[in-house]
């Protein structure tokens, strides 16, 4: 081990140490209070857009506040907040933000310290810094009630530090598989610390009580809700196909564009709209004008208005390599829209019974996805019988039916803390 590896090892211990050294007991009470954390609250994503709802559903019940990483947005990218809840960010990063005279002092030193806390190989690591460390641990030291982490980095986080005055909640938004061979590691060693861990799918429960082992903490599955969307409902005759999501590989629009080139040569009346934001827009847009699709395929900003953005289309595409449980796909289908996705891990196949409420093709198949889109595209009225019956099914989705699913969890998480239940889930 090198110098460096051993002060960081000695700092972080002492992190630990300052964090679980405010109150030494925990008694629940039948309400406790309910801190979330998220990489940034204000930003975009299915991820913050599961915990906003979930914030605002606790709110009316409990004491919840939203410690954010990061904050680089006025306002959220979803609109105002839920009300009730209180949403602190333990980095500011906007130009403007008001800072004290220790803040301004050490905030550009520690800023550039990396994390000690956070895992390195969670994607949003970088978005942590040591300065961000020092600001969640006095958040966190002496807190009581229920703390819940909403990626792998903040779980780690969460197991890690044992609190004596928080319950923890693992959290996860995306399938095992999908996570790179350290961070699985790093789960098999820590998440045993838990008092749950919550995943989107049954598949999900399979695959972590395997990849856990002896050490799995409590399993229990509550899928991700679906939020109100505003805007007309869409016009299932309009000759226009809609997705939505960031430019990354994920998202597969990769394959979307080259699968239109096809439904073009058919049916050129029709268009296709992709709104998002990314690193990779200009291989995108080169890969349309490689396709010779500029006049029927547009590549369009994000917006926080995407109700009224699917109003104007009749089909929805969901073209993703992989995902956890995709919150655009059942908001797509919450408005009525017919929709067509790849049977990728995980979600689509939890949400879509093919033929009835939307259409499901085999993963990274793109002749397939094809003749997919022209399916629905040639036969208006299964568009719109799957349309009627997929809003059916976001309905099962809503924070009014998977909310309760949370109320029974905190409340038997408090039961067992007070010796009173037997343990939530499998």
């Amino acid at each position: 081990m090198g110098p460096q590896r051993a002060v960081a090892g000695i700092a972080r211990r002492a992190l630990l140490r300052y964090a679980r050294g405010g109150r030494k007991g925990l008694r629940l009470e039948a309400d406790p209070p309910v801190t979330i954390l998220l990489s940034s609250a204000w930003g975009m994503g299915g991820t913050i857009r599961a915990a906003i709802n979930l914030a605002g559903y606790l709110a009316p019940r409990h004491e919840v506040e939203i410690l954010s990483v990061i904050r680089r947005r006025d306002t959220s990218f979803f609109g105002e907040f839920p009300p009730g809840i209180t949403v602190t960010a333990l980095d500011d990063e906007r130009p403007g933000a008001p800072r004290g005279t220790a803040e301004r002092m050490l905030r550009p030193l520690l800023r550039r310290l990396p994390s000690l806390l956070m895992h390195p190989a969670d994607r949003n690591a970088p978005f942590n810094s040591l300065w961000s460390d020092i600001n969640m641990v006095r958040q966190l030291r002496g807190r009581t009630g229920i703390l819940i982490g909403t990626r792998p980095g903040l779980n780690y986080i969460a197991a890690r530090m044992t609190l004596p005055t928080l319950a923890t909640v693992g959290l996860e938004q995306m399938h095992l598989h999908h996570h790179v061979p350290r961070l699985k590691q790093a789960m098999r060693r820590e998440y045993g610390a838990f008092d749950a861990f919550v995943v989107l799918t049954e598949t999900d429960i399979g695959n972590y009580t395997k990849h856990l082992g002896k050490r799995a903490p409590r399993l229990v599955v509550i899928p991700n809700t679906v939020r109100p969307l505003g805007g007309d409902a869409p016009d299932l005759a309009a000759k226009h196909v809609f997705a939505a999501g960031r430019l990354v590989p994920q998202k597969g629009f990769d394959m979307l564009i080259p699968a239109w080139a096809q439904v073009a040569a058919d049916h050129p009346d029709w268009r296709l709209r992709i709104c998002g934001y990314g690193k990779h827009q200009a291989r995108y847009e080169g890969l349309i004008a490689t396709h010779g699709l500029e006049d029927v395929v547009s590549l369009e900003p994000a917006t926080s208005d995407i109700g009224a953005d699917m109003a104007k289309a009749s089909i929805f595409a969901l073209s993703s390599r992989f995902e956890g449980f995709p919150l655009i796909l059942l908001e797509a289908m919450s408005k009525g829209m017919s929709v067509v996705a790849f049977d990728c891990p995980t979600g689509p196949a939890d949400i879509i019974d093919h033929g009835r409420n939307g259409v499901l093709v085999p993963p990274k198949d793109i002749d397939a996805f094809a003749r997919g889109l022209r399916t629905l595209i040639e036969d208006e009225d299964l568009r719109r019988r799957c349309g009627a019956a997929a809003v059916d099914t976001a309905r099962l989705h809503t924070i009014e039916a998977i909310g309760p699913r949370w109320d029974e969890l905190l409340a038997e998480l408090v039961a067992t803390r007070r010796g009173q239940a037997s343990p939530v889930g499998r």
